[in-house]
């Protein structure tokens, strides 16, 4: 929907969930007020209970509002190769590069996970299970041999592979020589290829 076409409440609204946002990433959920939130998004802070009956709801809304998920999953349901693994290769190229922009995401799912506990996670999953399913139904069609696992597991642990590849790559990657920087993403993607081991 363009800007254009939105009404001044959905505007409002919209520039709320900015706001709210910025702040939720840059202070965490109860180092956030909502005045903070008015202030941010310039307007009183009555309007913001126009939109939203709590400061929790507000959080849920952000984060189904920009959680990257909704744009990710298209993205890797697209990929490409004619090979597992050149597909799984190519998904995984796609996962981070939609990631590398909304890192931000990043502290919203800490702020979920640490100060909620993870309480709204169902329903998000709920919401991306369509996706999710969409994603894993790639992994079996016209493409070599599984092993023979689940394919919730598989797709599982091919999230777990973004999570690990992006976590050590903001905590320890940019500390090491640039020679063991090169092609940190395709020797993950091997790993869970390959494994470890020599067969």
């Amino acid at each position: 929907m363009s800007e254009e076409s939105l009404t001044r409440g959905e505007r409002t609204r919209s520039e709320i969930l900015l706001a709210a946002k910025q702040i939720f990433v840059d202070k965490g959920y109860h180092g956030t007020s909502m005045r903070d939130i008015a202030h941010q998004a310039n307007i009183a802070l009555g309007g913001i209970y126009n939109h939203f009956t709590s400061k929790e709801e507000l959080f849920i809304e952000v984060l189904l509002a920009y959680h990257p998920f909704f744009q990710v999953f298209p993205a890797i349901v697209a990929a490409q190769g004619e090979t597992t693994e050149a597909f799984v290769r190519d998904a995984a190229r796609r996962m981070v590069a939609q990631f590398d922009i909304r890192l931000e995401f990043l502290n919203l799912l800490f702020i979920e996970l640490v100060e909620f506990k993870g309480q709204h996670i169902p329903q998000i999953f709920q919401m991306l299970f369509p996706q999710v399913l969409a994603f894993a139904e790639r992994f079996t069609h016209g493409r070599q041999e599984l092993r023979p696992l689940s394919l919730p597991i598989i797709v599982r642990a091919f999230i777990g592979l973004f999570f690990s590849y992006s976590l050590t790559e903001l905590i320890i990657n940019r500390n090491l020589p640039p020679e063991m920087q090169e092609d940190a993403l395709e020797d993950f993607v091997t790993i869970y290829l390959h494994g470890i081991l020599v067969e």
